[in-house]
């Protein structure tokens, strides 16, 4: 069974840590910490073998009484694949190590395309990742896009996309910025950054996207527009989408209005940290006027990534070279609907 380490154990690496140790068909090597917080404590806690990425701090780690496996070099000798969940720009310097080592890796949407020479999507291109040594899981927004523009495209064809991205201000967790008072362009120019995300993984796609930050925490919300090259009926594309693994549809009839009640519907989902891994979009919101169809979702920033993260190891390791059976497996694994 091959073995998966986590270098970075903060949002995204804690959550990928749990979602590979549900696995059945790989294992959990370790996870690296740079400080001796509680998130080091409760790796250690769950049993997952600590390593730290700053040799110079083990003195520190053992002043918090928290046990340690080794330093980071100890670390690249107990795996097979390492998935990069340290902050953006961090994972590029890191590959050229992961180079040297012969060590495949995943990184995150913060790294950009060009560094890492490849991104994924389970829905869009898992096959081209199938053997590859290094694979950037694209980001928390270009995964939620892709989840539904591409069986949309598979459903009726897509001539054009228009989305207006409504970003959160800053995780739950984070203090040092945001909630800010204010609602800001991000960027102020147009396009933004996601369109061309999105046709990394989605090549030729025509997207236009244009994004702004508000003061929120809970989650990103999109508004698309989409040009449909085949004529298809609103109950079409939400018998796909109700269809397609995920995503969920959610009623604001039935008290799911606003991100704040998703959320609240996630946390009575009963799982770690409350996570929505599904986007979910608005059945209300699902219309089609004049060959284009319009319609809304929410993107839970925190871990609709991870799972993806998962079906990017299958491929780069060819445990499985079929998406549709890695996702059905990660789902399974994982607890998610669809």
């Amino acid at each position: 069974m091959k073995a998966v380490g986590i270098n970075g154990y903060g949002t995204i690496g804690k959550r990928v840590a749990d979602a590979v140790a549900a696995q059945d068909d790989m294992k959990l090597a370790g996870v690296t910490k740079r400080t001796p917080d509680f998130e080091s404590k409760m790796a250690v806690e769950k049993g997952y073998p600590l390593y730290i990425s700053v040799p110079e701090r083990e003195e520190l780690f053992e002043e918090a009484g928290i046990k340690i496996s080794g330093t980071i070099e100890d670390f690249y000798d107990k795996v097979d694949v390492i998935v990069d969940a340290t902050p953006e720009g961090i994972g590029a310097k890191n590959m050229e190590i992961y180079k040297k080592l012969g060590i495949k890796s995943t990184f995150q949407g913060g790294e950009k395309h060009d560094q890492i020479g490849k991104s994924f999507n389970s829905f869009a291109n898992f096959k081209d990742s199938i053997g590859a040594d290094y694979v950037r899981v694209v980001s928390c927004n270009t995964t939620g896009l892709c989840r539904t523009l591409k069986p949309i495209n598979d459903l009726a064809g897509i001539k054009k996309v228009r989305a207006v991205m409504v970003r959160r201000g800053a995780d739950p967790a984070q203090v040092k910025k945001g909630p800010i008072n204010a609602i800001v362009p991000n960027p102020p120019t147009v396009p933004s950054h996601h369109g061309p995300d999105v046709q990394t993984v989605m090549n030729g796609l025509n997207i236009t996207t244009m994004a702004l930050l508000v003061p929120t925490t809970l989650m990103h919300q999109h508004n698309l527009m989409v040009e449909l090259e085949n004529s298809v009926s609103a109950d079409d594309v939400i018998d796909k989408l109700e269809n397609t693994p995920r995503v969920i549809l959610v009623e604001a009839s039935k008290g799911l209005g606003s991100t704040a009640q998703i959320m609240e519907y996630a946390k009575d989902l009963g799982r770690p940290r409350s996570d929505l891994f599904e986007i979910a979009v608005w059945k209300e919101s699902i219309n089609v006027v004049d060959g284009e169809l319009y319609y809304m979702q929410a993107v839970h920033q925190e871990s609709d990534v991870v799972p993806e993260n998962v079906d990017a190891i299958r491929a780069m390791l060819e445990i499985e070279e079929d998406p549709a059976k890695s996702i059905a497996k990660t789902n399974k694994a994982m607890g998610i609907k669809g």
